[in-house]
Parts: C-alpha cells; structure tokens; sequence
C-alpha cells in the first residue's frame, strides 16, 4: 500500500499513519515542506525577469505585503508582463526541483469585490509570514549585486526594515 499525504497538518498525517499501522501497512513516510524560505524567496525572484522582479519588491518593501494595483501601474506601466511572468515562475519552479509542487504562489491578485464578474486587480498581497522571508531575500540578493558592482536593488524599492 502507497499512502500519498500533502499538503495536510502533521496531526492529520499522524492520524492516517496510526490508521494505517491498524491495517498492518508498512509507511514510509516522507515530509515535504511547501512554506517559503528565504533560499527558495532568492530562487523564485532571481528567476524573474527584470520588471516581474521589480514588482514582486514593489510589493514586498514598498507595500510591506499588500500593494495597490495602480501604484504599480503607475511604477511599472501594463502589468500583464510581470503577472504571467510571476505566475509562469511557479511551474517552473516545480520542474526545476527549486519547490516542491503544492506551494503557493507568493503573490496573489485582490478582486474588487463589488465588482466580481470584472477581474480588475485592484491590489496584489503576499501572506504576511511571507513578507520577512522575501525581505531577506531581497536583501542577500542586493548584498550579493553591490559585491559584484551592480545595482542593489531593482529601481523604486528600497530595502527597509518592518517599520519602513
């Protein structure tokens, strides 16, 4: 028997394996972390074009995780380029063994919600457990462009701290 478990809490993987145990399989059992780090954060940003990168900081360390779409618009002009490569990004990830298949896209789109059938974006957010670990990200990467003589940080977003 091949029990297959993700995406669930360790409690209720334990509860399949003591079920499992009852019947008399044999488990291996393996643990798959989805969540991000600030190594796969530095992977998932370093392999976005230019301006999909410029908006993922936009979102991390000018809107500290919740950024509204036309202060992007107005940063970044026509969003449709960044948005398919943030979200061409994920697969790829996958494929490359960068993540595991079943983590979540760190950035995601905010509906008007007085106007769900016209899918305008209004706001783009991040999990707010996300947030420090991309400012890491973001933070190693410009340490590592400074050392090599480049620009720190994609232009329009500053590295600042939580309180910016």
């Amino acid at each position: 028997m091949k029990i297959t478990i993700e995406g669930a809490s360790e409690e209720f993987a334990e509860k399949v394996i003591v079920l499992a145990a009852q019947e008399g399989a044999e488990l291996n059992v393996i643990a798959v972390d989805t969540g991000w780090t600030v190594n796969r954060a530095e992977r998932y940003l370093r392999s976005l074009p230019a301006g999909a990168r410029r908006f993922a900081a936009m979102v991390v360390v000018d809107g500290d995780g919740y950024i509204e779409a036309e202060q992007l618009r107005r940063a970044l002009g026509r969003l449709n380029g960044p948005t398919v490569a943030l979200s061409r990004a994920m697969p790829r990830g996958v494929r490359e063994g960068w993540w595991p298949e079943g983590t979540r896209a760190p950035i995601s789109p905010v509906w008007d919600p007085d106007n769900p059938s016209w899918h305008k974006n209004i706001a783009y957010r991040m999990a707010k457990e996300d947030v420090p670990i991309f400012r890491e990200a973001l933070a190693r990467m410009a340490t590592t462009q400074k050392a090599a003589g480049g620009e720190a940080v994609p232009a329009g977003a500053g590295v600042r701290g939580p309180g910016r």
